[in-house]
């Protein structure tokens, strides 16, 4: 892929550094562009990565990130592989986004920002579950001693049979 500074292969931490240089000169325009392209080329890690330590700088370097993250899809696919309620995975991929930006300044750089970002979502969604089965009674047939004479009840049903 050709950008206006020429091809991207290999050039990734160049583009980096382009990315970072304009969040820091506040062109978060220009920053948003670069960080496209990096996520064009199949850098998404490395841009994730400068987008995350220059969040800290200012509001308007953090939200590119919290953006850019969002796009990508990474936390809203992290909720939907533990929960099962499409209106639960919005909840908690919006919960996860906020404390991402919460505390990305504690982000230290020693593992990917998607495994960072995981750790974060799992977390959210353990507070989720526990929110749900603190409100939502079970219905007296998915307790589990319903659920357990119900299987009890059937094994013998089809051993008679």
């Amino acid at each position: 892929m050709d950008t206006e500074r020429g091809p991207l292969a290999g050039g990734t931490t160049r583009h980096s550094d382009e990315l970072a240089r304009y969040v820091r000169d506040g062109r978060i325009d220009a920053a948003r562009r670069a960080a496209g392209e990096l996520i064009e080329a199949g850098a998404q890690d490395e841009a994730l990565d400068a987008l995350a330590r220059l969040a800290p700088t200012g509001p308007e370097a953090l939200e590119l990130f919290v953006e850019i993250l969002d796009a990508s899809g990474v936390v809203r696919r992290f909720a939907g592989a533990a929960l099962l309620d499409p209106v639960a995975v919005d909840d908690v991929a919006q919960d996860s986004l906020i404390s991402i930006a919460q505390s990305v300044g504690g982000y230290d750089g020693r593992a990917k920002v998607t495994t960072w970002a995981h750790s974060i979502v799992r977390r959210r969604v353990v507070d989720h579950l526990r929110r749900q089965r603190e409100t939502v009674e079970l219905q007296e047939q998915h307790r589990p001693a319903a659920r357990m004479s119900s299987l009890i009840a059937d094994r013998l049903t089809v051993r008679q049979v």
